[in-house]
C-alpha cells in the first residue's frame, strides 16, 4: 500500500488538492475493478484541523495534522495563490516537515507553483524544476541555485517531482500513476479524465511578456525598441549603439535583465506578434513570416517550434478555427 500526503497550505488551490485524491482514489476503483488490491491511501494533511481557502469561500479538513503522521510515501504540494512571498511565509512549518520525510524516504511532488514551496526546502538546490511559465522570472530570481526548466511538463531528479502551469499538473499525476501501477492503467485514467497523456511540454501554452522587472534602463530602451520594431531587421550592433554602450557590455546586461540573450529575446518577441496573428487573422504562413520579419521559411518554422513546441501550421490550426490551409 502506498501511502499519498496532499498537503493542504493556507492559500492553496483548491482544486489541486481535490484532483490527486480524486485520481488516485480512481484508481484505486480501477485496480479493484480489474481483481487487484487498491494500491493507494490517500490523507490530507494540513497545519490545522480546518483549513479557509479563496476567502474563506471553502473549508478544507485535513485528515492528519503534521505531528500526526509518522510514515508516508508521496508528498502532494498544490499549488498557491495570491502572493507568493505571503504564501510561503504562512507556510514555512511544512518544510521541515518535508524535508524529514523526504530523508526518511518519500518522494515529493509539487503542483504548478507549489514549486515555491518545494524549492523553499531546500531539497531541489543545484536541481531541475518547473513552474507556471507565468512565474518564471519570480522563481529565478527567488531560487538561482535551481535550474528552472523553461517549458517543461514534468521534472524528476532524485525522488523530487514537480509540474508546470495549471492543468498540465494532470500529466504529473498520470505519470506517477503509470509509475506506481502500468502503462495501461495510466491510458485509463488518462482517458476517464480526457487528459492528453504524453504531453511533455506547455511551450504552447506561454505567453511571453517582456521581462522588465528589473531597473535597467539602457537595457528597457533597447526592449522596447525591439518590441515596437520587430517586423525589421535588427542587429546586436544596433542594439549596443543605441544603448550607448559597448557590445559585450550591453549583450552581458541584457541577458542578466531579461534571462535572454539579445537574439533570443528578439526571436521571443517575434515569434509571440506571429502567434497573436495566427489565432486572430486569415493569414496564411508565408504572409505572417514576412510580417514579421523572417524572409527564411525554414528559418521561421524552426524557431517557431523551438519556442512554442509546435509548428506554425499546427499552432494555427490549434488555436484559430478559422484557418485556412498555406
Amino acid at each position: 500500500m502506498k501511502h499519498i500526503s496532499i498537503l493542504v497550505p493556507e492559500t492553496a488551490v483548491i482544486e489541486s488538492i481535490a484532483d490527486p485524491g480524486y485520481l488516485f482514489r480512481m484508481v484505486n476503483e480501477f485496480l479493484e475493478s480489474s481483481g487487484k488490491p487498491a494500491l493507494f491511501q490517500i490523507q490530507l494533511v494540513g497545519l490545522t484541523k480546518e483549513v479557509k481557502l479563496n476567502n474563506s469561500l471553502f473549508s478544507v479538513h485535513p485528515d492528519r495534522i503534521l505531528a500526526e503522521v509518522k510514515q508516508t510515501d508521496l508528498i502532494f504540494i498544490p499549488a498557491l495563490s495570491g502572493s507568493l512571498k505571503s504564501s510561503l511565509a504562512l507556510n514555512k512549518d511544512f518544510l521541515p516537515w518535508i524535508v524529514d520525510h523526504y530523508h526518511k524516504g518519500a518522494e515529493v511532488a509539487s503542483l504548478c507553483i507549489g514549486a515555491f514551496l518545494l524549492a523553499s526546502t531546500g531539497l531541489l538546490k543545484g536541481k531541475q524544476c518547473s513552474t507556471h511559465w507565468l512565474h518564471a522570472t519570480a522563481f529565478r530570481e527567488m531560487f538561482p541555485d535551481v535550474e528552472l526548466v523553461d517549458g517543461s511538463i514534468i521534472t524528476e531528479e532524485q525522488r523530487l517531482y514537480s509540474s508546470g502551469g495549471a492543468n498540465s499538473y494532470w500529466n504529473l499525476l498520470l505519470y506517477l500513476v503509470e509509475k506506481y501501477t502500468d502503462r495501461d492503467t495510466a491510458i485509463l485514467a488518462s482517458k476517464f479524465f480526457a487528459i492528453d497523456i504524453d504531453r511533455e511540454s506547455q511551450a504552447a501554452f506561454m505567453m511571453f511578456q517582456g521581462q522588465k522587472d528589473h531597473q535597467d534602463l539602457e537595457i528597457k530602451k533597447a526592449q522596447d525598441f525591439i518590441e515596437s520594431n520587430y517586423q525589421d531587421k535588427i542587429t546586436v550592433d544596433g542594439l549596443a549603439q543605441l544603448s550607448a554602450l559597448g557590445r559585450r557590455s550591453f549583450e552581458r546586461r541584457f541577458r542578466k535583465a531579461t534571462n535572454n540573450t539579445v537574439v533570443e529575446y528578439i526571436q521571443r518577441v517575434k515569434i509571440e506578434a506571429a502567434k497573436r496573428s495566427f489565432e486572430s487573422s486569415r493569414k496564411n504562413i508565408t504572409e505572417v513570416m514576412y510580417d514579421v520579419g523572417y524572409t527564411d521559411t525554414k528559418a521561421f518554422r524552426d524557431v517557431f517550434k523551438k519556442i512554442t513546441g509546435l509548428t506554425p501550421i499546427e499552432y494555427r490550426n490549434k488555436y484559430n478555427k478559422q484557418s485556412v490551409t498555406a
